[in-house]
Formats: C-alpha cells, structure tokens, sequence
C-alpha cells in the first residue's frame, strides 16, 4: 500500500504533525522519524517527535534530537495535549500500536489523521493512510521514496540526509545483509552527493561504546553464549541481575545476538533478556530460514525473515526451556540451511 498522493495532499499546506515510533528506537527509528521531522519543518509544519521509551545516547547527535519527548509518566499530560492538537500523527517504523507501548491507546483515540510508514509484515489496520512496503530495506527508504515521489528531493539537506542514511546503513547490516539492493545503493549514492560523512556516521553509531557495554560483552561471549551444533543454533540469556552488575544502559545489548550468529556453522542465534515485565527476544538467522515464522508462531512476535523479536510472560529459565523446546521443531530446517 502506498498512498503516497494522498499524503502529498495532507502536508501540501501547514498541519501540527506528531511523529512517533517504536518502543526501545533504533537507528532506522531516529533516523526515519528526525528525517523526516526535518523534511516537514521545511514545509512549514509544526512538528514534534515523541517515543515511547528512551534509545541509546549513540543516536542522540542526529540534527532535531535535542527537541525529542521520550515519554514517561511525568510528561503524560503534556504528551496527551500533543496528541489533542495533532492534525496528522506519523507512525513510523512499527505495524501494530502494541510496538508503541502507553502511546498505542492514546494513538488509536486521537482524531487526528494517521499515517503509518513502514516496512514490516502484516501491519495492524489502524492508520487511514499507508506508505508501506516490505521489501524497502528500511522505513527511512521510505521517506526518502515520499520525499522524492512528492518532488521535493531538493530539500534534502546534509542534517536530513544524515539521518536517512543512518537509518538505511544500519538495517541493512552495513550494506552487508539480503535486503542490499540496487535500489538501496542508489538511494545511499544519492545521499553521498549530499557530502554526507559516512565514515563520520559510521563511527557515531558503532565506534562510540561505553567500557560498561565492552565488558557486558566480554562478559557475555565468555560466560554465556551457548551453541548447540547439531541444531545450527547459538543463544544468549541475560538476566536483570546480570545487566545491573555491568551497569547495562538503553541499547547496550542492540546487535548483540549477532555475535551468536557469527559462530561458524550457526544459521540461527536468539537472545533472551529479562525485562522485569517480561522477557524480550531477539532473533536473527542466515539464508531462507525465517525466525519472523518462529517468532510468531511461539513467542508473539514478529518481524523479518532474518530479524524477528518475541515477548514472553514465563520467567527467564521457563522461557529458555520453551525455546530449546521449540528449537528441535526446526532442526531439518536448520541442518538445511547453509
């Protein structure tokens, strides 16, 4: 679905614009949101982005970060206020509203006008208009699409750019991962022309690591990544406890799964986190084995064929228990894969 017209029409004249996204952003989240709160701005819209969590302080340098509400209960009154006076709401990056935690209820009541761009399996119905593709490697191809499509490329910026390329390096595994396409290196060509500083970006992003999270990390490939060989799986668990003693802040375990799956001969690597709430999951495989299937199917979850995550309400060693029960459902699948 892509109504791209259609929204042309909504922002063709001056609107209070809110923009939100999921729980716990990532790169593609920021990236996709300030984009395109910058590109809006240009236009003449009042606009302002709210998250539903905090995110990780290696996103905090994109241009329009220092002006971003990360709700919390203190500011619910004013975020409630925002959505009252939002003609449009952008949902970007997030198919179903449970994505967006406490601002799911308040999304789905507000009259404004919603507007969901993204590019994840079977989205919810709730928006009244849709930019939404699945084979976009990222939610800030997107916007950069909407941008173009609308005939505004020359908008485009160095700030706004910077942003839009983060969020299309980072979901693309730095141009390494199945969804690298054409299409994806000529948006990324594009946006060099800008004078963007990759290499500036890149380092931003991934060459900015606290000691804290280095020695979670050494902590974690040494005490607690797990392989089972002849499943092709490896698998990390991390409880509260764990994550207090190496003083774990917001986004300090992102991209940690992918150490499980660099193991030779893994096709498929998870990790279990104890959220207190619940327990989060993280999956990620290789070739056409899709975790999105296992995802969904036992830990209500979702998302791609390599790149899913699940929720689970048992406690953090009945979680691992379900799973290394569910794993050998899979096995002839995983012996398959190469």
């Amino acid at each position: 679905m892509q109504d791209i017209e259609a929204i042309g029409t909504i922002i063709s004249h001056p609107q209070t614009v809110l923009i939100t996204t999921h729980q716990n952003p990532d790169a593609d989240a920021m990236g996709s949101s300030l984009g395109l709160a910058g590109y809006l701005r240009k236009k003449g819209h009042r606009v302002t982005v709210v998250t539903p969590t905090d995110y990780p302080q290696n996103l905090h340098w994109m241009s329009g970060n220092d002006d971003v509400i990360a709700f919390e209960e203190k500011v619910r009154v004013s975020v409630s206020q925002l959505m009252e006076e939002a003609d449009v709401i952008f949902c970007l990056d997030f198919s179903n509203l449970d994505r967006i935690r406490d601002l799911g209820p308040m999304v789905r009541q507000s009259r404004a006008q919603k507007v969901l761009i993204d590019h994840h399996l079977e989205p919810e119905s709730f928006a009244d208009l849709a930019l939404w593709d699945p084979s976009a490697a990222s939610t800030t191809q997107l916007i950069f699409r909407l941008i173009v499509e609308l005939g505004d490329k020359d908008l485009i910026d160095v700030p706004i750019a910077e942003c839009l390329y983060s969020g299309l390096m980072t979901d693309t595994g730095s141009f390494r991962h199945s969804n690298t396409t054409g299409d994806v290196h000529r948006m990324a060509a594009q946006l060099l022309d800008l004078h963007i500083d990759v290499s500036s970006i890149h380092r931003r992003i991934f060459d900015n690591v606290t000691l804290d999270k280095f020695r979670l990390l050494g902590y974690v490939l040494n005490e607690k990544l797990k392989v089972l060989p002849e499943y092709k799986f490896a698998y990390i668990t991390l409880t509260d406890a764990e994550l207090k003693r190496y003083r774990s802040k917001t986004g300090d375990t992102e991209g940690m799964v992918n150490y499980a799956l660099a193991v030779e001969g893994v096709v498929m690597a998870a990790i279990l986190i104890d959220r207190n709430e619940e327990i989060r999951l993280s999956f990620r495989s290789v070739g056409d084995f899709s975790v999105r299937n296992l995802a969904s199917t036992h830990f209500d979850g979702g998302g791609h064929r390599n790149a899913a995550g699940g929720r689970s309400k048992l406690s953090l060693a009945e979680t691992e228990k379900k799973l290394l029960s569910v794993v050998p459902l899979y096995q002839q699948q995983l012996l398959e894969t190469v």
